[in-house]
């Protein structure tokens, strides 16, 4: 699955040259190929450098394994990962209408839509981005969803939407800084921004490390910590509102990695190492395995 690659020069973050080799790894989902980890040396930030080209993407994406696009219920880990997301779709809701009661909500990378469904179904104007094209027939086939590709974005009317979300969507972002400019061009002046991130800063990712299934290269394009997180936004025009943890992606994470490692206790390693990545994270809280930011915009 060899794919043409491109460098990165700068940090998509600070803009920094001053960039090192960190470390390789895998893509041990799919295509087992060899990727570089860069980092940059004047504000840490970690992304995949060199990586497949924006349209050489796609093939890395194509598998019935990869659930959140396929949607298949079929075997242990697409049947956990089901069971998982029923109980998260509705906590996410309850989450997003607590901190902003609003009528329109834009999720960018909707995938077959679930999330999106639970507003439909309460009354808000939902809108979804979605660049895997069967994702986005099934949004539109199984819920009667507005979802556009990702070309689309362009033609959205600015500051119309109340929230915008992307569930662990940013890392796999090829141009950073025009999906930033999106978000700020978008959300309206008392809107709230959403952003679930895996978070590189972890113990699960410091324990796997190359193994760590929160890195998922080349899908993955960067990875984030907090403090990458805060300035990123800061410099676009936001603020930090909170931060929350997602605890059960410690143990999906953790479980991936322990297939990955091919280790046959994978299924008993995982629950333990994911309970105690949870419980360390209490010690630097919020720094779980994946985190929520909450965002608004900055007032003038």
């Amino acid at each position: 699955m060899e794919q043409s690659k491109e460098s990165l020069k700068n940090c998509p973050v600070c803009g920094s040259i001053k960039l090192q080799k960190a470390f390789k790894t895998k893509d041990y989902f799919l295509s087992q190929e060899e990727f570089s980890i860069c980092q940059c040396r004047k504000c840490g930030f970690y992304f995949t450098n060199p990586r497949p080209r924006q349209e050489s993407l796609s093939p890395y994406y194509k598998s019935e394994e990869y659930i959140s696009h396929s949607n298949s219920n079929l075997g242990l880990m697409a049947w956990l990962y089901q069971r998982v997301r029923k109980y998260t779709l509705a906590r996410k809701y309850g989450l997003v209408s607590s901190i902003r009661d609003g009528e329109s909500i834009l999720d960018i990378g909707c995938a077959t839509g679930q999330f999106l469904n639970e507003f439909k179904k309460r009354g808000w104007k939902c809108t979804g981005i979605e660049p895997d094209s069967e994702a986005r027939e099934q949004a539109k086939k199984s819920f009667d969803l507005k979802v556009f590709d990702e070309q689309k974005i362009d033609d959205l009317e600015a500051h119309s939407y109340d929230v915008i979300s992307m569930w662990h969507v940013l890392e796999h972002v090829s141009d950073l800084q025009k999906r930033m400019e999106d978000l700020r061009r978008l959300i309206k002046d008392n809107g709230v921004l959403f952003i679930a991130l895996p978070n590189f800063d972890s113990w699960d990712a410091q324990h796997y490390k190359n193994y760590w299934a929160g890195l998922d290269v080349p899908r993955h394009l960067y990875h984030f910590k907090k403090e990458n997180v805060e300035f990123l936004f800061t410099k676009y025009g936001f603020t930090m509102h909170q931060i929350l943890p997602m605890k059960f992606d410690a143990y999906y994470v953790s479980l991936l990695s322990e297939k990955y490692k091919k280790n046959p206790l994978y299924l008993v390693a995982a629950f333990f190492k994911g309970w105690y990545s949870n419980l360390r994270a209490r010690k630097n809280a919020p720094n779980h395995s994946s985190l929520i930011y909450i965002l608004k915009p900055k007032v003038v």
